[in-house]
């Protein structure tokens, strides 16, 4: 019998508040693991009217544009989210973490693009975060279809206010 290897993780993030205790999860694995980060976000496609109402307004070349450049800017602020976490947290540690972590921006639907990205990437574990709301006690949507398709075990670590203690974004 051989134990599992992880060498590569896929951490999702909304990009939105209380996601520091699921980047947590992430880094401890790969650090346990000696494993790499995938940091991944994914943006919600424009829908069908939308992208007719920009197609017949606006050419092809500057819609590519502005989509790359929103895309560009979404790397940034992950990046310095990576180093801000980096900087505050692991600073004050005698041994260097020593985990890389690569920034990724994908469109479409949430759970396929997650999954369509643990395929292509070989990832051996998905860190993912879900959010509680409204008293209800199940995983979000995203969350049930990415642990029920997922080819590779899913961590899901609880995300919310309640979870957070106030702490910053990552």
């Amino acid at each position: 019998m051989t134990l599992p290897k992880v060498k590569r993780i896929l951490y999702t993030t909304s990009l939105g508040p209380h996601t520091r205790p699921v980047y947590r999860h992430a880094l401890e694995q790969a650090r346990q693991h000696q494993a790499e980060v995938i940091m991944l976000h994914v943006i919600n496609p424009v829908g069908e009217l939308g992208e007719a109402l920009i197609k017949q307004y606006l050419p092809d070349e500057l819609v590519k544009k502005v989509h790359d450049e929103g895309v560009s800017r979404v790397l940034a602020q992950m990046k310095t989210r990576v180093q801000g976490f980096f900087e505050e947290e692991l600073s004050h540690l005698t041994v260097p973490v020593g985990v890389v972590v690569t920034p990724m921006v994908v469109d479409g639907l949430h759970d396929e693009a997650i999954l369509r990205v643990a395929e292509r990437e070989k990832v051996d574990l998905i860190v993912m975060g879900t959010e509680h709301k409204f008293g209800l006690h199940g995983h979000s949507q995203t969350t049930q279809q990415v642990i029920r398709r997922s080819r590779v075990p899913v961590l899901v670590v609880p995300t919310g206010r309640e979870h957070s203690h106030s702490e910053p974004l990552v």
